[in-house]
């Protein structure tokens, strides 16, 4: 599948709304390739490449609404997803909260489709899963990794006038190390929009030292820990925190940015002054898409300045019930950091554990933003400025409000999963019991 341009796009999504009789229509045409490779006990096990183009109708009559799906585009095809569309809208209860759609836009640049992810082929997969696989053979331990690249488009259309288009590339890796014995685990990732910044040596020799290093782990007893967590770690917990600065539930009640007695904690300092963080679609290093599902524009939001919450996301609907403008929820963020790597901050610290990664992390409390998962990958004990040796795994109880509280030194913010986070180094972070899963 080649990647529509916007010109052909548009007139695809034109010839749909063409054919409509409601009172308003919206059309979402999507395309992706997707390219994956997937290696087990140091050995490829799945490879393939997957091609999808899709269009969504959405009708509206009144307040009711029906949405139908084609992935053929002869002229007889289109029509008859669009009735399809008004005879389920037509069926379909009122949405009391429904808006009528957007007009034209203008929207940011994003940067985020590079032609060398793109081009991405079977061979340089298969390169991207030997430059892991052989490091892991050498080194006598077992591999699992997984890799996927994507190319696509976007589009946007209504019956109001919109258009909205952008293209996007992405590769993603991880890898997951054992030792022969399976008491040593490490783990190492990547992501970026280029696939020539992916490195699958460098991830899997980070995966690899940690595997040998975290053999022969010993238990601690659980407690308040100074810890220094890695992007992946930090990313993690505050990821759950952006995506819980929604305005309704903050007015409602329900929200960690709720006020008790009323109204909201905008403008009120909640974490330490050096947290700044933002969201920006235009961003070089995570780069996004420029528009939301319904075509308004993503533009750069600061959400804590200086620790100050400055911003909450508005829905259409609530921004409208209190009279503002609406802020959409970011596909990224940016934390901003400091100057110091990782090493630095383990130098720099006298007893503490350095945490790899989470997971199984679940919500406790909404209100306090109250999180328990697990450490994994690679736990260990810092003495002295040195790594001593691995410690078992802890299950932890904290929120990301209370971290950002207690937060004693940044590191230089890399990507991960989708945002930029600095590694960072937090007093009093709270082990609630220990797991015995490596």
């Amino acid at each position: 599948m080649e990647i529509l341009t916007k010109e052909e796009a548009k007139k695809i999504i034109d010839k749909v709304l063409a054919y409509s009789k409601a009172d308003e229509m919206s059309v979402e045409l999507t395309g992706k390739r997707t390219g994956n490779i997937r290696f087990a006990r140091n050995s490829v096990s799945t490879s393939g490449e997957t091609y999808n183009l899709s269009l969504s109708i959405t009708s509206v009559f009144g307040k009711k609404q029906g949405t139908s799906t084609v992935n053929e585009f002869d002229d007889a095809s289109l029509e008859k997803a669009v009735r399809r569309s008004e005879e389920v809208a037509k069926l379909a209860p009122e949405n009391v909260e429904y808006l009528p759609m957007p007009g034209p836009q203008k929207y940011l640049e994003s940067k985020g489709f590079l032609d060398s992810t793109a081009r991405v082929d079977p061979a340089q997969r298969a390169k991207f899963a030997k430059d892991s696989i052989i490091p892991v053979r050498e080194n006598k331990l077992t591999g699992a990794g997984y890799l996927e690249d994507s190319a696509g488009f976007e589009a946007l259309g209504n019956s109001k006038g919109l258009f909205a288009y952008n293209k996007s590339t992405s590769v993603d890796f991880s890898i997951t190390v054992r030792t022969a014995d399976g008491l040593g685990s490490g783990y190492g990732s990547g992501d970026f929009n280029d696939s020539a910044l992916m490195d699958t040596k460098v991830a899997t020799k980070v995966a690899i030292q940690k595997a040998i290093s975290s053999r022969g782990a010993k238990a601690f007893e659980p407690g308040k820990y100074t810890v220094i967590l890695e992007p992946t770690a930090a990313g993690e917990l505050i990821s759950f925190m952006i995506r819980a600065m929604d305005a309704r539930t903050a007015d409602e009640g329900r929200s960690f940015l709720s006020k008790k007695g009323g109204g909201t904690r905008i403008g009120e300092k909640l974490l330490d002054e050096r947290v700044t963080i933002y969201s920006d679609p235009t961003d070089k290093d995570i780069p996004a898409k420029p528009f939301s599902s319904e075509g308004l524009p993503l533009e750069k939001v600061v959400w804590f300045d200086k620790g100050v919450v400055k911003n909450m996301s508005y829905s259409r609907y609530w921004a409208q019930s209190k009279g503002v403008a609406p802020i959409l929820a970011p596909d990224g963020f940016i934390m901003e950091g400091g100057t110091a790597s990782l090493e630095d901050l383990i130098k720099d610290t006298e007893k503490g554990i350095l945490v790899t990664r989470f997971w199984y992390t679940r919500w406790l409390d909404p209100q306090t933003l109250l999180y328990t998962g697990l450490t994994r990958d690679g736990t260990f004990y810092i003495e002295n400025g040195q790594i001593k040796h691995p410690v078992k795994n802890f299950r932890f109880n904290e929120s990301p409000i209370i971290m950002l509280n207690n937060l004693e030194a940044m590191g230089k913010a890399v990507r991960t999963r989708g945002n930029m986070v600095p590694p960072l180094k937090i007093r009093d972070f709270t082990f609630s019991s220990l797991s015995d899963a490596v």
